[in-house]
């Protein structure tokens, strides 16, 4: 299942291999346009028509009543919501740390500068609910906003043709103190948000993962909004040595590619051992995965294990891979630190599995992907506010720099600017 790479001898095979597609196909987009264009033009009747089609639903009411959120939430396995909130407390402490404050400085002769920090008014979170519903991105999604002080808050995710969303979406909710949750998904939601309708607000940002559908039409709106990040399929990288566990190593890339048939699992391994270990292993457990069709076409796709000389190659080929998340089960994770610099997230040693980022440990679980690594972070608190640069120049010091202010405005040939600063240096003579 997978394919054996060795990295000294297969480096242009292995690169077409991992090669990850950013690209959308031109009927995905064709639709998304159209979608984005009517939502524009004809608000609610054509958010509802989109809905109607997509979803089987036509909106009575756009969002989930106060009621079925609090029924939701105590009608929820106690145990389970115990866990939900554990884990908002995490994801909430570790944002807790990104939070930025305005700072202001004196250089002197009465210059003060600064940089004033300020929240968003208002973003839409976007969360999957159609197949599958994620309360985890529920949570990873909120707590940073909340965190940053977004003042208006709003949840959006498909209901189905009963116009329920999932309780376990609402469970999560209710446990964040969200309260507008709108009950429609895909490109029309994106477009009702990124424009506004009768009955949408139009908000700043844009968060949240989904479908090609849900990313590309992210992509069309930015500069309406501000979005997070245009999301691919899932990947995960792991380095490991001949100390690591085959079995973890196994369940770790299973884990990865159940997500969708064009996820990612990639070893990289000094060992030879090691990799025949993890391959057979792979075949022998494959059988036991409920969403084995769906491992197994990931694997033949983009699965991989990949030799190398040792750690130093190993780093590189992560590096190139630019992976959401890197695990490292290797004996001293930490002494191989300093050689990776592009992951989404790093897992480190075997019992920092995936998995814990994923739902509980507290740093964000929306990373980049699609080798996006190499220029693109996490969601953070810094997705939420935006920064104001502050200057206050004193007469004392325009009359010092006024005139090298004019003379550099001279050199850019812009006549307004030089003496813009001139006609206050002739008030000071």
């Amino acid at each position: 299942m997978l394919r054996l790479f060795t990295y000294a001898e297969d480096k242009s095979a292995l690169q077409r291999h991992l090669a990850r597609s950013v690209t959308f196909e031109p009927e995905v987009r064709r639709v998304v346009l159209e979608i984005l264009d009517n939502v524009q033009a004809r608000g609610d009747d054509a958010l509802f028509e989109y809905t109607e089609r997509f979803q089987g639903y036509r909106p009575g009411t756009v969002t989930v009543s106060g009621d079925d959120i609090r029924e939701a939430f105590e009608g929820e396995d106690v145990e389970f919501i115990g866990i939900l909130e554990e884990s908002y407390r995490n994801i909430t402490a570790f944002h807790e740390h990104e939070a930025e404050k305005s700072f202001f400085y004196e250089p002197g002769n009465g210059v003060m500068l600064g940089q004033r920090v300020t929240p968003l008014d208002s973003a839409m979170l976007y969360v999957p609910g159609g197949k599958a519903a994620y309360p985890s991105s529920l949570l990873m999604n909120v707590a940073p906003a909340q965190v940053a002080g977004v003042r208006d808050i709003y949840l959006t995710t498909p209901c189905g043709p009963d116009g329920n969303v999932s309780p376990r979406i609402l469970a999560a909710a209710h446990v964040a103190g969200v309260k507008a949750i709108y009950k429609f998904g895909g490109a029309q939601a994106v477009a009702a948000f990124a424009f506004g309708t009768e009955s949408v607000p139009k908000v700043d940002k844009i968060t949240g993962p989904g479908n090609k559908y849900v990313a590309l039409a992210k992509k069309e709106v930015f500069g309406h909004v501000s979005i997070d990040s245009i999301a691919g399929p899932s990947e995960v990288a792991i380095i490991a040595d001949g100390s690591a566990d085959p079995e973890f190593i196994v369940l770790d890339l299973f884990a990865q590619s159940e997500h969708d048939p064009d996820a990612a699992s990639i070893l990289i391994t000094d060992s030879p051992d090691l990799a025949e270990s993890v391959r057979r292993l792979a075949v022998e457990m494959i059988g036991t995965m409920e969403r084995r069709e769906v491992i197994e076409r990931a694997f033949r796709a983009n699965g991989a294990v990949i030799l190398v000389g040792d750690l130093c190659e190993a780093c590189e080929v992560s590096d190139m891979i630019a992976p959401e998340h890197l695990e490292l089960h290797v004996r001293s994770p930490w002494d191989i630190v300093p050689y990776l610099n592009h992951a989404g997230a790093i897992f480190m040693g075997s019992y920092s599995c995936e998995s814990v980022g994923d739902y509980f440990a507290g740093p964000n679980h929306t990373l980049p992907t699609n080798g996006t690594a190499r220029f693109f972070s996490p969601l953070s608190v810094r997705d939420f506010i935006k920064h104001t640069s502050i200057v206050s120049y004193s007469r004392a010091e325009l009359a010092v720099t006024g005139e090298k202010i004019a003379r550099f405005a001279d050199n850019e040939g812009l006549q307004a600017h030089a003496e813009a600063v001139r006609a206050r240096l002739r008030k000071l003579s």
